[in-house]
């Protein structure tokens, strides 16, 4: 990382930022206190240059707290942000090259489209002719060429959000953050507009770092992903990585549907609390807590593993969900293709009140050890 300081003051000139650097972002030791709450513990955090990378969790994690910060609109308690190899930690928003988009659009509605996506190079004393060239090949980009004399007061609400995509890309930023910019619409125009954002990324190549609540959105949007509980980084990594190898309880629960399996190894057997032994791979730690399996890796088999009852079934279309309990009160979770969920191994029906059995590939069992639980990421930092 660069370590050159860039000092707020009016004489200094604008820093020149690296147009060959890996990381566009740089976050060391970054801490954000508000008198005795810490919202963000000792953070660190690399972007890298061109890519879609998601901030996720749930409220109050801190997502939107690390967000401001990258963006200059809040200042970190310590730690150095870097931006394209430059230290911006004292710049202002206005002096790094950095746009937002906020759920609320932040549109000024006395202006039409066109003068809302270049009312920046407006600002920046761009030439008329060359400032609305540039805003008519933004809103190409974001497939509103034809809206352009219109007011953004007859706008719905997905086209007024690609009209704040527009402007905030249209001066070409390095980075471009988000803001849940999707939050406030409904389910059907929030899934095409994430495809949408997902080709505008990939054709312009800036860096998108996107904040959002919404597993399944940062799932389908993201290259990587880092997982936030409690102001610290749980986990980062591809969407793959994250649902496939979770590196704590939390991050199996809170991506997607887990079933977590207590117990213990001893060799290539897993002793479950309830009695119950399974197979385990030989390469699991041997100190393995608990297992990872999610819902649809478990089958209904012939010589399963352990004995589980059906509880409830559910049809979804594709898939059907059937809930299976342990001896005890556990519960399992299967998710199979509907075609095959709602016969026996027999071709009779599945019925409420049946004992089948269950069984898995141990591949597909995740070992957890519980004293790395929300020590460890997945690039093995302290988070």
């Amino acid at each position: 990382m660069t370590n050159l300081l860039v000092e707020d003051s009016p004489a200094s000139s604008q820093p020149v930022f690296g147009e060959s650097v890996r990381n566009s972002i740089e976050l060391r030791g970054i801490r954000k206190s508000y008198g005795d709450e810490v919202a963000l513990h000792e953070l660190d955090l690399d972007i890298i240059d061109g890519e879609f990378f998601c901030l996720l969790g749930p409220s109050g994690c801190g997502k939107t707290t690390t967000l401001n910060i990258i963006g200059g609109f809040v200042g970190p308690t310590a730690g150095v942000v870097s931006v394209a190899g430059v230290n911006v930690t004292k710049l202002p928003p206005n002096r790094r090259p950095i746009n937002t988009v906020f759920q609320s659009y932040a549109l000024f509605p006395h202006l039409n489209v066109i003068e809302n996506v270049a009312f920046g190079l407006r600002m920046a004393k761009v030439a008329k002719t060359e400032r609305l060239k540039r805003a008519q090949e933004a809103l190409d980009l974001v497939g509103l060429g034809a809206f352009s004399d219109r007011p953004v007061t007859k706008l719905s609400g997905g086209q007024a959000q690609r009209v704040a995509v527009a402007r905030a890309l249209v001066n070409k930023p390095r980075v471009l953050l988000l803001d849940e910019p999707l939050g406030a619409l409904d389910l059907k125009l929030r899934k095409r507009l994430q495809t949408e954002l997902s080709i505008i990324q990939r054709q312009v190549g800036t860096t998108f770092v996107f904040v959002t609540h919404d597993q399944e959105e940062a799932m389908g949007l993201a290259d990587r992903i880092a997982i936030l509980n409690g102001g610290r980084i749980e986990q980062i990594g591809t969407p793959e990585e994250i649902y496939r190898r979770p590196c704590s309880r939390y991050v199996a629960e809170f991506i997607g549907e887990s079933n977590i399996l207590a117990g213990r190894k001893d060799g290539d057997v897993f002793h479950l609390e309830n009695g119950a032994q399974v197979p385990i791979s030989a390469h699991a730690p041997e100190n393995t807590t608990s297992l990872v399996i999610r819902p649809e890796s478990l089958r209904i088999a012939a010589n399963g593993f352990i004995d589980a009852e059906i509880v409830s079934r559910a049809y979804l279309g594709a898939t059907t969900r059937i809930v299976m309990r342990l001896s005890g009160s556990e519960q399992l979770v299967v998710s199979s293709l509907s075609d095959h969920a709602l016969e026996d191994l027999d071709g009779t029906g599945l019925e409420i009140g049946q004992t089948v059995t269950l069984a898995w590939s141990t591949k597909a069992a995740h070992p957890l050890v519980e004293q790395l639980e929300k020590k460890e990421n997945s690039n093995g930092k302290s988070a």
